[in-house]
């Protein structure tokens, strides 16, 4: 009895979880969709892609200003592409390193880890205050930079120390017996062997950064990211096209996992057409 009972009531757990975690995003597609004297509410005034095209700027003497979103968007893009390749190649090098017992290496494994523990305020906070102490001017690309970084890079860490410890070590070690040294054999052998774990460690650290907010408060100066820019613009009065920019970046974010998956199926297939050729 308590069996067949159980797997309904996953189902339906299951389903409440699913309607919490994509219900607000549905209502904010449906709410985009609102006609030019519409609002951020229910019902429907009239069906349009109306707050669309004033996102694009194609709608002219509007009743609602422009979202601001232009250069804040390129910044974001930006400071997320430089984080995900420091924070990469920090994790890559770091989960190297951690292959073998090291003295110390407890302490440090919990000082990388600690920047994805502390809160986001209080870093950002320490590093505002650091910052004046030392005169340094705030700015997207160095403070804010240093801060994704430090919050991101834990993360990257973490993924790749998990790779590197399902790693086959035989393999490395056939590759230096046969005299290739070790960068070649890392370049060669290992890198296409971990390149999931990797696509996995960038596409953690680009989406940490690009909607980082607390951390970014403090430190990005007078030149705001997107999650910055945004919430100025909705802590006055919300507007329809802030929902049509929201489901703009949903699409964004899908398209990225899409990639992601691609790209991690062919490097999986590969790597399988290479075992197979070795087994042969």
């Amino acid at each position: 009895m308590e069996s067949r009972l159980l797997k309904p009531a996953l189902a339906v757990y299951l389903g409440l979880f699913l309607l919490f975690l994509y219900g607000p995003m549905i209502v904010m597609a449906i709410l985009s969709f609102q006609g030019p004297t519409g609002g951020p509410q229910f019902p429907i005034v009239e069906w349009s892609t109306y707050w669309y095209q004033h996102l694009f700027g194609q709608i002219s003497g509007s009743r609602v200003s422009q979202l601001p979103v232009g250069e804040s968007l390129i910044r974001s893009l930006v400071l997320a592409v430089m984080t995900t390749i420091v924070s990469t190649v920090l994790g890559v090098m770091a989960a190297q390193a951690f292959r073998t017992r090291f003295a110390g290496s407890g302490p440090i494994f919990y000082l990388f880890v600690l920047g994805m523990i502390v809160p986001g305020v209080l870093v950002g906070l320490g590093m505002a205050l650091l910052s004046n102490m030392l005169g340094i001017d705030r700015a997207w690309w160095s403070t804010s930079f240093v801060l994704h970084v430090v919050y991101t890079f834990p993360f990257a860490f973490l993924v790749m120390l998990a790779i590197f410890n399902r790693f086959d070590r035989s393999v490395e070690e056939a590759s230096l017996s046969l005299g290739v040294s070790p960068a070649e054999t890392f370049r060669r052998v290992t890198f296409p062997m971990i390149f999931p774990g990797v696509l996995s460690a960038m596409l953690f650290s680009f989406t940490l950064s690009y909607d980082e907010f607390s951390r970014t408060l403090f430190t990005s100066g007078p030149r705001l990211t997107l999650p910055l820019s945004i919430y100025g613009t909705f802590s006055v009065e919300i507007y329809p096209n802030v929902f049509a920019f929201g489901v703009l970046t949903t699409v964004f974010s899908f398209t990225l996992l899409a990639i992601y998956g691609l790209l991690m199926m062919r490097s999986v297939a590969r790597n399988n057409q290479q075992y197979k050729g070795q087994e042969t």
